[in-house]
């Protein structure tokens, strides 16, 4: 639900204010740039009960942290974001839902060296459970967005995404849990980079309807563990007509259920 209140907060952009979770959350994001949705709240959704920290890579306004707070599955968000703007809608979000004790914004980039993203304040061997949305298009893929902070969500060297598994496994603990959504035609290059560095790879394909195939997949795994890979039944998120939500997914975006998986 929109709440569309124009803000100044980012120059030359309208902000609209947006309500998640059944209202749990009430975020600031740009109209025309990048905006979160479905995928950023299932990844919020899909974070393991008992997280005691987490970090959010390329968190954007911090939907998907923020919305692990908001389940109580998570008990402190650090959300990893390079765009100082979309950064300043993250560190608003956090002191408007009242998380300014649960949540912290930090400016760095992923795919940065090691030493600047400890720097920034990105501990290495620290986290309990790391989460990702990373942009999905390669550069010369799908069409440029014209919005700069959008382009970087939306855009992305083949060989990056490495750097992106590489900064999750680095931030892990030992033990710790990393979770990704992503395309399911990125699968390959995804589950090669996690093959290098996890054990117990679960993948849970998401199909939009019932005889469609998987448009986006969610892939879990353990860093330190050698148990073999699991590939989980699709689910569906909508049913054969119409635009609503299978009951599952419909009480996550209500903010009423987490992601059994």
């Amino acid at each position: 639900m929109s709440l569309d209140q124009p803000s100044n907060f980012v120059k030359h952009q309208t902000v609209t204010r947006d309500a998640f979770l059944g209202g749990k959350l009430v975020l600031s994001q740009p109209r025309h740039g990048f905006r979160a949705g479905l995928d950023s709240v299932l990844l919020g959704g899909a974070v393991p009960a008992g997280t005691k920290k987490l970090l959010d890579l390329g968190a954007g306004v911090g939907t998907a942290g923020l919305a692990a707070i908001a389940f109580g599955s998570a008990e402190h968000a650090d959300l990893a974001e390079r765009d100082a703007a979309t950064l300043g809608l993250a560190r608003a979000n956090i002191t408007d839902n009242g998380l300014s004790e649960q949540a912290r914004a930090l400016e760095v980039d992923v795919a940065a060296k090691g030493s600047i993203r400890r720097a920034a304040g990105l501990e290495d061997n620290f986290y309990d459970t790391v989460i990702a949305n990373p942009p999905f298009f390669g550069s010369g893929q799908g069409t440029l967005a014209p919005d700069t902070s959008r382009a970087d969500a939306r855009h992305m060297e083949t060989d990056a995404l490495d750097l992106w598994v590489r900064c999750a496994a680095s931030s892990a603990r030992a033990g710790g849990t990393v979770i990704f959504i992503y395309p399911a035609e990125g699968l390959a290059p995804l589950l090669a980079a996690f093959d290098q560095r996890f054990g117990a790879v679960t993948i849970l394909p998401l199909i939009p309807r019932p005889g469609a195939a998987a448009t986006r997949i969610l892939i879990r795994a353990t860093k330190g563990s050698r148990a073999p890979l699991r590939l989980l039944a699709s689910r569906i998120l909508h049913g054969a007509t119409g635009n609503a939500f299978m009951p599952e997914f419909a009480s996550i975006l209500r903010g009423s259920a987490v992601l059994d998986w």
